[in-house]
């Protein structure tokens, strides 16, 4: 038997290919469309050549891409999320245009941020005698809130502006979430140089920005101010919440503050380590404009609530536990704190709850943990 030629092998595999493709012609509209798809799947490096006129090739693109239904903008979107993947395999794993995928895409981004009031989480104070123990100390306390660096491509002219501590290009985004793991605020868009009181104090005289009633507070770390508002823990005391997991027990009221400060603020962490692992595009720098990079930051975690407000249980959230307050306190949007100083009565509040805390604690032993 003859060996074949090289034109008949290339032939050949041609052939296998389109017989292969025939299989998809249910979802395909026109052959012009399969033909697209060969010469992308055999990467083809020649302009193919259609004897079509170029406006009526042009129309007839157009009126494919049109027809795109609600629910496969919303899986395009969701698919570019969760798995980061840039236009080519997102075209190819949807069979549309490059131009198609990005401009659905941004619809629907614009969408979702569109759907803030409705899915940015109303915080729930929490109430005394409350039966987590993490949480039981903390009366009126609403959440909890840190700063979290998420990867951007920075234009070239700011590249300096966005590097971070860190040494990476990202921007600093404030979080803000309660005990529940949703989010009930975030602000992106900062430079990874900025620090994180001032994107808070940024947030808090925005026109739509954090709002935190009076009488009432968030758990932040000891790089914020202990000020009406905001309880942050004891500097130059043990805090680390693994310190604590290892064994170690508190030496002082300072110390015991913190240990219980450190497990209810943890949320914050939690939350933050869940988008993250739910959205690979927070993970990795992407290479859209800047603006839309903050846009998709926000538009993730308006998702990530929707998902947490629907789904009972999320398998991304199986090592985590939740608890949900039974009860519903709503707290009057009449009075709020937009600036944050310290103060020596808020410093002297700290110090009360922390005596009362460890004083409870040297009577009922471990065992009131």
């Amino acid at each position: 038997m003859a060996r074949l030629t090289q034109r008949e092998r290339w032939r050949k595999s041609i052939r296998k290919v389109v017989l292969s493709m025939l299989c998809m012609m249910r979802v395909m509209n026109t052959t012009l469309m399969l033909y697209m798809l060969i010469m992308d799947f055999m990467r083809v490096r020649r302009r193919p050549c259609i004897r079509v006129n170029p406006n009526v090739y042009q129309n007839q693109v157009d009126a494919l891409n049109r027809e795109v239904t609600l629910v496969e903008k919303v899986a395009i979107f969701l698919w570019i999320l969760g798995h980061h993947n840039k236009n080519r395999p997102t075209k190819f794993q949807f069979l549309r245009s490059g131009e198609t995928v990005s401009r659905h895409f941004n619809a629907v981004l614009l969408a979702v941020l569109r759907l803030y009031a409705q899915l940015w989480y109303r915080p729930q104070p929490v109430l005394a005698n409350d039966p987590d123990p993490r949480w039981r100390w903390f009366e009126n306390c609403v959440g909890a809130l840190d700063g979290t660096y998420v990867p951007v491509h920075s234009p070239a002219k700011d590249r300096a502006r966005y590097r971070s501590r860190k040494g990476d290009y990202a921007t600093n985004v404030l979080g803000v979430c309660s005990r529940n793991l949703r989010f009930i605020y975030a602000l992106s868009g900062w430079e990874g140089s900025a620090t994180d009181s001032r994107v808070l104090r940024n947030a808090l005289v925005r026109p739509h920005g954090l709002r935190i009633p009076k009488g009432h507070y968030y758990l932040v770390d000891a790089g914020y101010t202990n000020g009406p508002g905001l309880l942050a823990p004891y500097r130059g005391q043990r805090y680390h919440i693994n310190i604590w997991r290892q064994g170690h027990q508190p030496q002082s009221r300072e110390e015991y503050f913190n240990m219980n400060h450190a497990s209810a603020r943890n949320v914050i962490e939690r939350c933050f380590g869940v988008l993250k692992m739910r959205f690979a595009i927070l993970r990795s720098c992407s290479y859209y404009p800047m603006r839309t990079q903050c846009r998709i930051v926000t538009a993730c975690c308006l998702i990530h609530n929707l998902i947490k407000r629907e789904m009972a249980v999320d398998p991304i959230e199986l090592e985590y536990t939740a608890s949900e307050q039974a009860t519903v306190h709503v707290v009057p949007p009449d009075d709020y704190i937009d600036t944050i100083e310290p103060t020596t009565q808020w410093t002297e509040m700290r110090d009360n709850l922390a005596t009362t805390m460890y004083n409870h604690w040297v009577a009922h032993g471990p065992a009131a943990e």
